[in-house]
């Protein structure tokens, strides 16, 4: 074990010399990056707490609800992910690492219940594995890149709520992956699926996320909506979800998730089905695919 000399980063003699003193003792972190990142963490923090002058007890309470965030995520549930939803957080990191101003459809958050292996699907497969119920639906989508041109051969991972509003990773009665697949666009961009019309739903309330909500006397609700992530070599992967525009919850969603540009047009066609429309533009970059919030 490396044995590291101290730095003599001085004696707090006040409110006022902590933060500097804080900021010092970590002068010496060797990544640039990680060293910036604790500084703003750290001069940020220190500034709520001067702000929000937090009671002794107030802080116990707040250290609680974060051991508690932990406590209660596992291989169902990930509360500390919903938490950064819940505030906003997640929705603003998705926005500022994507809006080039360049066409490129918005990006959002990727959401707790992604998950990393969906069947591969062909062109035109259905989805939904469940025959319980649910209006028939089909999605036509194309991928384009800003100067307009087709994305060919690019994997759009999609995955949805089922008509009552659960995914398949939080309700035992739905068979494996149901409501998820991958798909890869043709020569011109393109490719469609058959589901069943999502739901809107609530976001779980059995844990701290829960008693946050309630404390603020917030509705729990996420309109209905499609998740898409679309990869290929040579562009940013694109994590984005398409919603019904006509949604009571639209214009309140529990995590923040709307953007104009992300309110789809679900049409119900004569015969009683649905059929959604929506083009895609990806923007060049590199391609990453995340790390599923539940294991």
């Amino acid at each position: 074990m490396r044995v590291t000399q101290p730095i003599a980063h001085g004696v707090v003699d006040g409110p006022d010399s902590i933060t500097g003193i804080v900021v010092k003792a970590m002068s010496r972190t060797p990544d640039p990056r990680l060293r910036e990142v604790m500084e703003c963490l750290v001069r940020h923090l220190h500034a709520f707490v001067r702000e929000a002058r937090p009671t002794e007890e107030e802080f116990e309470q707040g250290i609680d609800f974060l051991v508690r965030l932990g406590q209660a995520s596992g291989p169902g549930k990930n509360e500390v992910i919903l938490a950064s939803d819940l505030l906003g957080v997640s929705t603003l990191v998705m926005l500022l690492n994507n809006a080039l101003g360049r066409g490129e459809t918005d990006a959002a958050l990727l959401g707790p219940f992604w998950r990393g292996d969906s069947p591969a699907c062909k062109a035109g497969d259905s989805i939904a594995r469940d025959a319980r119920g649910g209006e028939p639906l089909e999605v036509h989508g194309e991928v384009l890149d800003v100067a307009g041109k087709p994305v060919a051969a690019a994997i759009v991972d999609v995955w949805q709520a089922s008509p009552v509003g659960l995914y398949e990773n939080q309700d035992p009665a739905q068979p494996e992956h149901n409501l998820r697949g991958r798909f890869e666009t043709d020569a011109q961009g393109r490719f469609h699926f058959r589901s069943v019309k999502p739901a809107g739903y609530p976001v779980p309330v059995d844990g701290p996320c829960g008693e946050m909500l309630r404390a603020q006397d917030r509705h729990p609700y996420r309109p209905a909506h499609i998740h898409f992530m679309i990869s290929r070599e040579g562009c940013k992967t694109l994590t984005t979800q398409v919603f019904d525009n006509r949604d009571n919850c639209i214009a309140a969603d529990v995590v923040f998730g709307v953007t104009p540009a992300l309110s789809g047009d679900f049409r119900r066609r004569p015969d009683g089905t649905w059929r959604l429309d929506y083009r895609f533009v990806m923007q060049p970059g590199t391609k990453r695919i995340p790390k599923p919030p539940i294991p």
